[in-house]
């Protein structure tokens, strides 16, 4: 890389918005995926109206008060929950049934003045793994995101799948216990977020708590158990938060295993808060069948990035993208 590359990166960044269901990280972002600053707040993800109005306020307060580390702020990336149009910058859906396709690529344009992209969350740690971690050194790989809920990115031969309605990779509805008593949201029984995900590993333990009188799982009414709680209970031997960590490791196991049967990938990078624990990861890698596994060859993977806001960096990628368009589309009308 040239001094005058380096140099620009130096002085261009770029503010990254990752909307969470609890909370909004921003962060400024250097164009080569380094993560220069962040900061949080809180959000309201009812609606897309009311998680619209938090991101332009962070976004704004951000702005006003943060000083920022390179000199010029070129763009704007946010990677949000639901179904986003990318192309086009639209966020169609933050979750089923509640679908209002909202123009954010030019609402946020027009308000900061600065060229926008937008991308599913998930989309966008996926990205940030293509261009900053595995995808240097694989073509096909799977992103597995388990934290709240679960989703993964598929890349194919270098492509991130999007699907026909931007819809690909929603694989927490898939059926992986179909004896289950677990019922979902979609309407089946058995999905594997309704196991392994960390609002479902919750609401398993608050489900089967009447059959385990003695747990020593702290459950308080209105408070959700925490994932790490279940696997350190787990860990000690607490007959239900060994029951329902082994529910979930077999149903991961079985989703990884479903999706190495699509895909093909030599990867799987195994991502966010419930993913990232050991105890859990080492569960699910006991419940893989070796045959199904084979042609994985780098097997279950933590991410090869230098950082772990791997949702932030890449929703500086969408915007760093926005703003490459712009300046060939001037370029052009030159």
């Amino acid at each position: 890389m040239g001094g005058a590359a380096v140099e620009q990166q130096i002085q261009q960044s770029i503010l990254a918005v990752d909307l969470g269901g609890t909370s909004i990280l921003l962060g400024e972002v250097s164009l080569d995926g380094k993560v220069l600053h962040t900061q949080s707040y809180p959000t309201d993800t009812a609606t897309q109206a009311a998680a619209m109005e938090n991101i332009g306020k962070a976004i704004q307060h951000y702005i006003d008060t943060v000083s920022r580390k390179a000199r010029e702020l070129v763009a704007i990336g946010i990677g949000v929950v639901g179904r986003v149009d990318r192309a086009n910058g639209v966020w169609m859906e933050i979750e089923p049934g509640k679908t209002n396709p909202t123009d954010v690529a030019r609402i946020i344009e027009q308000r900061f003045g600065l060229p926008c992209g937008i991308d599913n969350d998930v989309s966008c740690a996926t990205l940030a793994e293509l261009k900053h971690g595995w995808g240097t050194e694989s073509k096909d790989f799977i992103y597995l995101n388990v934290g709240t809920g679960i989703a993964a990115g598929f890349v194919v031969n270098g492509a991130i799948i999007e699907g026909s309605h931007f819809n690909a990779g929603e694989i927490g509805h898939m059926v992986v216990d179909m004896n289950s008593d677990a019922i979902c949201a979609c309407g089946r029984r058995g999905c594997v977020e309704r196991l392994a995900s960390g609002l479902g590993l919750h609401e398993r333990v608050i489900s089967l708590k009447g059959e385990y009188p003695d747990t020593a799982i702290a459950i308080e009414d209105g408070q959700r158990v925490s994932a790490q709680s279940i696997f350190k209970h787990a860990a000690e031997g607490d007959p239900l938060a060994q029951r329902v960590t082994e529910e979930g490791s077999r149903a991961l196991a079985a989703a990884i295993m479903n999706m190495v049967r699509v895909s093909d990938p030599d990867t799987i990078v195994l991502g966010g808060g419930v993913g990232g624990n050991a105890y859990f990861t080492e569960l699910v890698e006991q419940h893989l069948n070796p045959k199904t596994m084979r042609f994985v060859t780098n097997g279950i993977a933590r991410t090869k990035q230098s950082t772990p806001e791997a949702g932030l960096v890449g929703a500086a990628m969408v915007g760093l993208e926005a703003w490459t368009l712009r300046r060939g589309v001037l370029s052009h009308d030159e």
